[in-house]
């Protein structure tokens, strides 16, 4: 707890918290809490300060385009990255089986565990320790894009519509691995060019992968 606490830069009152916060259920027993419901929590509670933080920071941007900013700081890829460069994998408490397929390094479950944190700081100090966390930790990621982000599957859509073509098509083409580390296939395609297929930990993951090699490949040929 010592080490948490010096990485979270917080000490809980209920140190019970804590444990629960960082308990994945391969490792409970029956009837035993896991850090699924603090996950749900710390979900709220992170877009909620970010909203907070965009909205002071970016005085002139529309709704629209601080709505771009926040899908972008809170979404799982983002947690991950946090989680991973805290290091908190450690502190998991894991199956033997969970850990030894690699969940300490698995981007969902790193997502989640720093979001049971976020959850359990909030309802162990309230709003403060919680915002504290997330300035400490988003401040850079927040301020680093000029403009708001554009995703690829955006980017692909405008293209297409910019050429007056129907709006790209997305299809899972396959789904492998265990369910704790899967790999999704997905395939897009836009008219009658023909198709790339992106893999990924999500679907997201794999449709953004997808659109970026298509998209790359239309405008090459465009030239």
């Amino acid at each position: 707890m010592r080490e948490l606490t010096k990485i979270l830069d917080y000490e809980f009152d209920d140190p019970e918290l804590a444990r629960v916060a960082l308990a994945h259920r391969s490792a409970a027993g029956r009837g035993e809490p896991t850090y699924e419901r603090l996950e749900f929590l710390g979900d709220r509670v992170l877009a909620l300060v970010i909203a907070d933080l965009l909205y002071e920071h970016y005085p002139n941007e529309e709704e629209g385009a601080l709505a771009k900013r926040l899908v972008a700081l809170v979404r799982r890829e983002t947690l991950a990255e946090v989680a991973a460069r805290l290091g908190l994998g450690q502190f998991i408490v894991l199956s033997k089986g969970e850990e030894d397929a690699g969940g300490r390094e698995n981007p969902a479950i790193l997502a989640d565990v720093c979001e049971s944190l976020m959850g359990a700081m909030y309802r162990d100090g309230g709003m403060e320790p919680a915002r504290r966390f997330i300035e400490r930790h988003w401040h850079d990621l927040m301020t680093s894009e000029k403009t708001p982000p554009k995703d690829a599957k955006t980017s692909l859509q405008e293209w297409a519509q910019g050429k007056g073509l129907d709006l790209p098509e997305y299809r899972t083409v396959d789904r492998s691995g265990p369910d704790h580390a899967p790999c999704f296939t997905i395939e897009v395609r836009v008219a009658k060019f023909p198709p790339e297929r992106g893999e990924g930990a999500t679907k997201r993951i794999a449709e953004q992968t997808a659109a970026e090699l298509l998209l790359s490949r239309l405008e090459a040929e465009d030239g």
